[in-house]
């Protein structure tokens, strides 16, 4: 079957992404992607637990952050949803940091002026060539000396 990347529900703990994997599994198709993009946290806010990322490896799938969605502030506008993206770079090099296997960004060239939802969150298309450049560094370092759970 085709790759699946599951985002895993706002309200779901890192753990339970092992049911969601077995059950895609259960069908046939192995190629799962796990991604975490935060939980929610009171009103118009999501917080990644970056102890989240190595729960859900434990499961033998690739984990994938979503690095611009975690910056997300759902309904905060009023009418739609805002989002920080000043932090999306943050996160991105934290998560990449854990040892990820993927980070999901989305980009415009001018994300202020997008007709989508996805505006307020997007990381701006001139910023993408340092920022991947200081991820792939950080990703280099993160493979090279992985972490270990259980000390």
């Amino acid at each position: 079957g085709k790759p699946v990347n599951v985002k895993k529900g706002q309200f779901l703990a890192p753990w339970d992404m092992q049911n969601v994997a077995t059950k895609i599994a259960s069908t046939g198709n192995e190629r799962v992607l796990l991604c975490e993009r935060g939980a929610s946290f009171g009103y118009n806010t999501l917080v990644v637990d970056m102890r989240a990322l190595p729960i859900m490896a434990q499961t033998g799938y690739p984990v994938v952050f979503d690095a611009t969605h975690a910056v997300a502030q759902p309904g905060a506008l009023g009418d739609r949803s805002g989002g920080e993206r000043e932090f999306a770079p943050v996160l991105a090099r934290a998560a990449v940091a854990v040892g990820i296997a993927a980070v999901f960004i989305e980009t415009h060239q001018d994300p202020d002026h997008t007709t989508g939802a996805e505006g307020p969150t997007m990381v701006p298309l001139k910023a993408l060539p340092g920022l991947l450049e200081t991820l792939v560094a950080f990703d280099r370092l993160a493979k090279a000396r992985p972490a270990q759970l259980g000390l």
